[in-house]
Order: structure tokens, then sequence, then C-alpha cells
């Protein structure tokens, strides 16, 4: 009986509780960028995202969970570590970009709520407001020193210029024999 229980219980939170996971559950309909492996995923996995219907008991706001952790592309070249955050709709002065003495970008902002008036009459609300952050473990070949921000078109980019490997001398060793 309790075992029974258990099973409802768990079944009712599966399946009436819609809730946001790491990608540990790939998603088959889109996003196959994503991965299970990789550290920086914080992709939302949502059970009825995909499903015919509209009911409450069914949905959660995926425009409100874009937004609170905006997308981010990290790729690495050979001369720096690039950022880019889309952050739609927000000023350079509503964006922070700061680095901590451990090597730690992070990124962050507000998104504030569009005042009401009384005379208007809202039909539908689906921009996300709010603040977000996300932060980043930047790797030891990092130029802390020489960090670049810029925006353009709602595209934040991030430039971190990396340092120069130093190549070792290569010096001949004559065999004998």
């Amino acid at each position: 009986m309790a075992a029974l229980l258990l099973l409802v219980f768990l079944l009712i939170i599966l399946f009436f509780i819609p809730f946001p996971t790491m990608a540990l559950i790939p998603s088959f309909f889109g996003n196959l960028r994503s991965s299970v492996f990789d550290p920086f995923s914080l992709d939302v996995w949502d059970l009825f995202k995909d499903f015919p219907f509209s009911s409450p008991l069914f949905t959660r706001s995926s425009e409100t969970s874009a937004f609170v952790n905006p997308r981010i592309d990290w790729k690495e070249t050979p001369e720096a570590h690039v950022f880019k955050a889309d952050v739609p709709g927000l000023q350079k002065e509503e964006v922070k970009v700061e680095v901590e003495d451990d090597r730690m970008l992070q990124i962050s902002g507000e998104r504030n709520v569009e005042k009401e008036d009384k005379k208007d009459t809202w039909h539908r609300v689906e921009r996300s407001s709010g603040k977000f952050m996300r932060r980043f473990r930047l790797p030891e070949n990092a130029k802390m020193d020489q960090i670049k921000a810029s925006m353009e078109n709602g595209v934040l980019t991030v430039t971190i210029p990396k340092l120069e490997v130093k190549k070792g001398d290569v010096k001949s060793i004559e065999i004998s024999g």
C-alpha cells in the first residue's frame, strides 16, 4: 500500500508539476547543440513543451526562463575567448560585465517590468522581466587585464585575449656512435 502511494505521488509530481532540470534529458525536438556532458549547459527540459494542448497544469512560461538564463555562446579562437550573450531589448547601461580575482567572468543585468497605465487593457503579457546572472570560470591562458565588451543589436560580445604560449627552444642533439 505504501509503495502504491509513493508511486502515485511520484507520478503526480512528474506529470502535473512542470519543473526545470539540468540538460540530462536531451530534447528530441531541437537544440541540437546542447550536450549532456557540457558543464555550461543550463538548458531547461520541459516535459509538456511540445504537446498540442494548453492548460495551466501543463504549461510554464518558457519566455521567463529564456531571459532569466540568457543564452550565451563561448568560443575559443587562436587569439581569444569570445562570449556572445543574447540580451534583447536591453541597453548597455542595463548590463554588467565583471571579473573577479579568481578568474570568474560574471554577466548580469535586469529588465524592468513595463509600467502599467490604468487606462491600458492588457490582453497578453509574454515578454519576460527580472534579473539574470551567468558566471564562467576562465582558463589560465586568459589575459584578465585586456577584456573588452561591446553590445550591438541585443547581443553582448565579451572578448578576452589569450596569453601567448611560449614554444620551448628546440635544440638539436648530435647522435654519437
